[in-house]
C-alpha cells in the first residue's frame, strides 16, 4: 500500500512540474539570437513585450509538422492582432533559419535558440520532445499556456481571448 502512495505523490507532483505559470531562471538567462546576431536573454526578451499577450511558436524549418501548422498560426494571428507573434526556432543553422522565415512568410518576432531542441536551458525546462511546441504567455509574464502541439488547440483560443 505504501508503494502505492508514494507512486499515486510522484504522479501527482509531476503533472503540477508539468504546467508551470512562471519560467526558472536558468530558462529566463538562456540566450537567443534576432535576425542580425543580436544576443538576449529569454528575460530580456519577454520583457520587451510585458503588458501585451504572447503566443510563442518554437519551430523549425526543417520540420514538416511545423510548416504544417502555420495556417492555423496566420488563422490566431488574423484573429487575435493585439497578441505578439514570437517564433523561436531551433534550426542550428541560421541561414535555415533565416531561409524558412522568407520561404514560408513567416510573420512575427524571430528568435533562434542556437543549440537546438536537444539542449539549453530553455529547452531543458520546457521539455521540447516535438515541434511545433506552442505557448502563451499573459500581460504579466505568466505562463498561462504551457504546451500545445496544434495551433487549432482550443486552449490556445481560450487563452487568447482572456481579457479582450
Amino acid at each position: 500500500m505504501k508503494k502505492i502512495y508514494f507512486l499515486f505523490i510522484i504522479l501527482c507532483a509531476s503533472c503540477n512540474f508539468e504546467k508551470p505559470t512562471q519560467f526558472s531562471e536558468l530558462a529566463l538567462n538562456d540566450t537567443v539570437y534576432d535576425l542580425n546576431n543580436n544576443a538576449f536573454s529569454i528575460k530580456e526578451l519577454l520583457h520587451q513585450y510585458k503588458g501585451k499577450k504572447v503566443f510563442i511558436d518554437v519551430w523549425a524549418s526543417w520540420c514538416a509538422d511545423c510548416i504544417r501548422g502555420l495556417p492555423g498560426v496566420r488563422n490566431l494571428q488574423k484573429e487575435y492582432p493585439a497578441v505578439v507573434f514570437l517564433f523561436l526556432s531551433v534550426d542550428k543553422s541560421k541561414n535555415a533559419w533565416k531561409n524558412g522565415i522568407q520561404r514560408f512568410q513567416i510573420k512575427g518576432e524571430h528568435y533562434n535558440l542556437p543549440k537546438g531542441m536537444k539542449s539549453g536551458e530553455f529547452v531543458d525546462f520546457i521539455n521540447l520532445g516535438w515541434i511545433p511546441r506552442y505557448m502563451v504567455i499573459d500581460e504579466q509574464g505568466k505562463i498561462s499556456l504551457f504546451k500545445a502541439t496544434s495551433a487549432s488547440d482550443s486552449a490556445i483560443k481560450e487563452v487568447l481571448k482572456k481579457g479582450i
